[in-house]
C-alpha cells in the first residue's frame, strides 16, 4: 500500500504543480485534474495487483472491479479533496484501504505535499510516519475543534472548519489535530481508511456497514467527546 501511494505521489506532485498554470481556464483545470483522477487511480491498482493479484476494487473512478477472490477488496480514492487540488490549495490525500470480509483491516491515507504518510492496521495501532497516533484527551466541548461538510447535518455550538478533503479531516481526528468529524451521504472511499485509523487511535466512530457504500453518514471522535458532540447533532 505505501509503495502504491509513493509511486502515484510523484504523478500527483507534478500534476499540482502544473494546475496555477491552468486557473485562467475553469475547464481546462478541470479536465486537467479528471486525468490527473484516473491516472493515479489506474497506477494504484497495478501496483496493488502486482501483490495480490486476485484481490477486487472498489474505486472512485471505476467503481466495482470484480476479480477471482470478491471477499477481499481494495478501496481507492486517488485523490480525496479534488476540488482542493483542482483550486491550487494543497491540502488533498491518496487514500487506499483493505476491506476483507466486509471489514476494513488496514488504511493508508497519504498528503502527498505535506509528505505525511497516515496508516493503521486493525488491532495493530495507527501511525503518521512510524509515530503512534492517540486521539485528542479533551473533555470540554468548548476547547474542541471540529470538521465536516455540514451537507445535511444540523449543529449547533460548535467550533468549526470545514477543509474539503475528508480522509484528512480523519487522520487528524486520529491524531488529537481534530476532536471530532461528522458528514453525511459520503462515500465509502472517502472514509474507509480514515474510520479505522480513528478507532486504532482510541477514538469511536459509528457503525456505517448499514449503509449504501455512496450514501454513508459518519460520526467520528475522541472517547471523551463523543456523547457530547452527539448530543450537538440534530435528529441523529
Amino acid at each position: 500500500m505505501i509503495k502504491a501511494a509513493e509511486r502515484a505521489s510523484k504523478f500527483v506532485i507534478r500534476d499540482f504543480g502544473e494546475v496555477e498554470k491552468l486557473q485562467v481556464s475553469k475547464k481546462g483545470t478541470y479536465d486537467f485534474v479528471t486525468k490527473t483522477d484516473k491516472k493515479v487511480e489506474k497506477i494504484l491498482i497495478e501496483e496493488l495487483s502486482k501483490s495480490k493479484k486476485n484481490y477486487s476494487f472498489i474505486t472512485e473512478e471505476t467503481g466495482k472491479i470484480n476479480n477471482k477472490d470478491k471477499e477481499n477488496f481494495w478501496i481507492i480514492d486517488p485523490i480525496d479533496g479534488t476540488t482542493n487540488f483542482l483550486h491550487g490549495i494543497p491540502h488533498f490525500a491518496i487514500c487506499i484501504a483493505h476491506m476483507s470480509n466486509n471489514e476494513i483491516i488496514t488504511g493508508l491515507i497519504f498528503d502527498p505535499i505535506k509528505d505525511e504518510m497516515f496508516f493503521s492496521e486493525k488491532n495493530k495501532g495507527a501511525y503518521l510516519n512510524n509515530q503512534r497516533l492517540r486521539v485528542s484527551k479533551k473533555n470540554s466541548i468548548e476547547d474542541c475543534l471540529f470538521s465536516s461538510n455540514q451537507e445535511g447535518v444540523k449543529f449547533s455550538d460548535l467550533n468549526m472548519r470545514c477543509s474539503g478533503c475528508a480522509a484528512l479531516d480523519l487522520a487528524y481526528v486520529a491524531s488529537g489535530r481534530l476532536d471530532g468529524f461528522f458528514h453525511n451521504k459520503i462515500n465509502i472511499w472517502d472514509i474507509a481508511a480514515g474510520a479505522l485509523m480513528v478507532k486504532e487511535a482510541g477514538g469511536i466512530v459509528n457503525e456505517f456497514n448499514k449503509f449504501d457504500i455512496k450514501n454513508i453518514d459518519i460520526r467520528a471522535s475522541s472517547s471523551a467527546i463523543s456523547d457530547k458532540m452527539l448530543k450537538k447533532l440534530v435528529n441523529f
